[in-house]
């Protein structure tokens, strides 16, 4: 049974392997090719209190090289937003109260695409504890119009301007879920750089589809996704977010994340929770058997894995080669810490399988999996 254990995660690895170099070929094209059609858009940003780097941050989308766009800043209320943050391009949207059903993120987006100018043909909301390149906007917009895309999207790069322990393991794990998107239809928007077309985003009904969720990128990825359309990812709209981060901050962090994966995305949650009990439980496998060809097993997949997160560090910094701390003087330490965040992860996937209640922002919220929701007429 042991060496069955170490035999599957050996496959598993060596399957992961596939698609490396494409990827890596895939993010040195979508760095250059970003001079598609150019359509007024309309960039959303939700802000609820305190981000560490939020003037700069709002700067950066702010000054981003697009010809005609609108910035505009969506909270709950006038407390939420510190107004010497706010760059003179943006526009301040309130939404009160909205809906108690639904999650006051998307109260507030919702609140922004009601406010969106008229002219507005694309809807691009983003996250306000990320820095974006002046290129996002047009990768987005570019990606959008890819053969059968219903919406585009970017991802995230820790990258914290004050590395410690748990930055660099926050780092070393959200980089595994960056490292799948890809070419192709991939699984799932992030909301910190997602992208849509005004027209896509009411004849799909969206508002219907958010409508008592907590999750705006999940819940626009099932739309996207009914609808038979893909969900492409655009490599120039990598976002950098710079903020530290405490280890117990850390860990409710990375339960809050695969909690809310459990809820929207249960075939991912449960891949997740397999794949790392596989991979975990070989390593223990492997050093139980404490054999010459065990260990030599180990050391290939304990090799493989951390040739991929340094496959990731060369396809992120191809992007925000503007942040060198990581990628230069922290690159060999991420790349260590590999094996460690497969353990990190098999962690975060099981403690996500307990409760439905998630804290946010001072926020205690509930979760419940929703129904598709009725269609509706094209506006």
């Amino acid at each position: 049974m042991l060496w069955t254990l170490v035999l599957l995660a050996l496959l598993l690895t060596l399957l992961g392997l596939r698609g490396e170099q494409a990827r890596l070929s895939f993010y040195r094209q979508g760095a250059k090719a970003l001079d598609g059609p150019t359509p007024p858009a309309t960039v959303i940003v939700p802000v609820k209190g305190h981000d560490e780097g939020l003037r700069e941050n709002l700067a950066s989308l702010a000054s981003l090289d697009y010809p005609r766009y609108e910035l505009i800043v969506t909270a709950r209320s006038a407390g939420d937003v510190d107004s010497t943050a706010l760059p003179a391009k943006a526009r301040l949207v309130l939404a009160g109260p909205g809906d108690p059903s639904t999650g006051e993120k998307i109260n507030n987006l919702l609140a922004a695409v009601r406010a969106a100018g008229t002219e507005s043909e694309v809807f691009v909301f983003a996250d306000s504890d990320g820095r974006v390149t002046p290129q996002w906007l047009r990768a987005l917009v570019t990606a959008l119009h890819l053969p059968g895309a219903g919406a585009s999207t970017g991802y995230r790069w820790h990258l914290p301007a004050r590395p410690t322990a748990a930055s660099l393991l926050r780092s070393v794990w959200n980089a595994v879920i960056a490292g799948g998107m890809g070419p192709g239809n991939n699984r799932f928007c992030w909301g910190g750089a997602m992208a849509i077309r005004r027209e896509t985003f009411f004849s799909l009904n969206v508002p219907a589809w958010w409508h008592g969720a907590v999750s705006d990128d999940y819940r626009l990825s099932e739309a996207v996704r009914a609808a038979g359309l893909r969900i492409a990812f655009a490599p120039a709209a990598l976002v950098a977010s710079t903020d530290a981060t405490s280890m117990s901050e850390f860990l409710s962090w990375t339960r809050r994340q695969l909690t809310i994966t459990r809820f929207y995305a249960p075939p991912l949650w449960r891949l997740s929770v397999f794949a790392h009990a596989i991979y975990c439980g070989a390593m223990l496998a492997a050093v139980k058997i404490a054999t010459v060809a065990s260990l030599a097993a180990l050391a290939l997949q304990l090799g493989i894995g951390m040739y991929k997160g340094w496959n990731r560090i060369r396809c992120a910094r191809l992007i925000l080669h503007d942040h060198p701390i990581l990628f230069q003087t922290f690159a060999k330490l991420h790349v260590l810490l590999v094996p460690v965040g497969t353990w990190l992860w098999l962690y975060s996937s099981l403690a996500a399988g307990f409760g439905n209640a998630i804290r946010w922002r001072g926020y205690r919220l509930t979760l419940r999996r929703l129904p598709k929701p009725a269609a509706e007429p094209p506006r």
